[in-house]
């Protein structure tokens, strides 16, 4: 990974809150004392439509301010984006590919032709169906994306989820939302290239 930068590309869809999850990883690393930055592109401002999101976390002052190409991290919310998208385009040889999928690690790098790379899935949606009841799989995302890189812990994502969303959410949908945290640390999938 890159050297005291820390990059994360998103890809999601309108409506999965790719854009709600790249901030709220920002703003647990500000809280655990980094600088950290996080910024949403769109093409068509629709649901369902592709849309991918940033998260920089640095130990100093981050002066980039542009699109990520060359990620050390590519956060997948919807596996149909996987081929359609080239979500893996730039990914460092020892980058981590995590993608919200029912298939294996190694049917995803089957499937993209990729060598190198580490690869992590879980099926998200179907953790956020179980426990929040609705398919939005951002919180399980960033769930898995501590426990497969150690940025974030559980208990500042689940801080952060009561910080930007108690007040949207009803105590059953927080309440859910922690334990689909606590799943995706235990249910990601992994696999080195």
């Amino acid at each position: 990974m890159s050297e005291g930068l820390l990059q994360i590309r998103w890809h999601g869809r309108g409506g999965q809150g790719a854009k709600t999850a790249a901030s709220m990883v920002a703003e647990v690393a500000v809280e655990a004392g980094k600088y950290a930055q996080a910024a949403p592109e769109y093409g068509a401002e629709r649901e369902g439509a592709p849309i991918k999101a940033y998260t920089r976390i640095a130990g100093d002052m981050i002066r980039v301010h542009d699109a990520i190409y060359y990620p050390d991290i590519v956060v997948v919310l919807d596996d149909t984006l996987v081929e359609s998208q080239r979500v893996d385009s730039g990914l460092s040889e020892d980058g981590i590919l995590l993608v919200n999928t029912r298939q294996t690690p190694a049917e995803v790098r089957k499937g993209l032709g990729l060598e190198g790379r580490r690869i992590y899935t879980i099926d998200a949606t179907s953790i956020a169906l179980k426990e929040i009841g609705r398919p939005i799989p951002n919180t399980v995302m960033i769930g898995a994306l501590g426990a497969v890189t150690g940025v974030v812990d559980a208990d500042h994502i689940k801080k952060s989820i009561e910080k930007k969303l108690g007040g949207k959410l009803s105590e059953g949908m927080l309440k859910g939302n922690f334990r689909a945290v606590e799943r995706a640390f235990e249910e990601v999938k992994g696999e080195n290239g």
